[in-house]
Formats: C-alpha cells, structure tokens, sequence
C-alpha cells in the first residue's frame, strides 16, 4: 500500500491510499479520483518534499537498529534483519 497525497483543479489537498502506483494510475485513468471537499475529477499527485530521514525539527533520525552509521547496507548482518 502507498499514501499519497493528492490536490484537486481547486487546490483541496488530501491522501488517499493505493495498492501500487499502478493502480492510482488506473483510477486517474478511468476518472474515479474525486476531491472529498469539491467532488472535482481533475485530481493529481500533489508535489511532496522527499524524505531525506531528518525530523520535521532538525533533529537527526534515530541511528539504524543495527547500529551502524551506514545502516543496514554497511553492515555485517546486510539483509538478515
């Protein structure tokens, strides 16, 4: 399942969740996203900052459970957990 945010003709911003990008392609496709506030069918992704694995707050993210700085790919167990 993927969350995405998405934004209507009229700028209403909301989410909505899809099995894959597939199938939100499917559904802009054949017309069945609707804005909740407006009922418009002129609906898209909305544009979403990238996660980067930095708090809103400009705390760093928690260390990997791990342990390493690199996370899972630079250590010895890469794949096991």
């Amino acid at each position: 399942m993927i969350l995405y945010t998405l934004r209507c003709s009229h700028d209403h911003h909301f989410e909505e969740w899809f099995d894959n990008s597939g199938d939100y392609d499917a559904k802009k496709d054949a017309a069945a996203l609707v804005c909740p506030e407006c009922g418009d069918k002129e609906v898209a992704k909305a544009i979403m900052a990238p996660n980067l694995g930095k708090s809103h707050h400009g705390v760093p993210a928690p260390a990997p459970a791990c342990g390493t700085p690199m996370g899972c790919g630079g250590c010895a167990f890469a794949g096991q957990h």
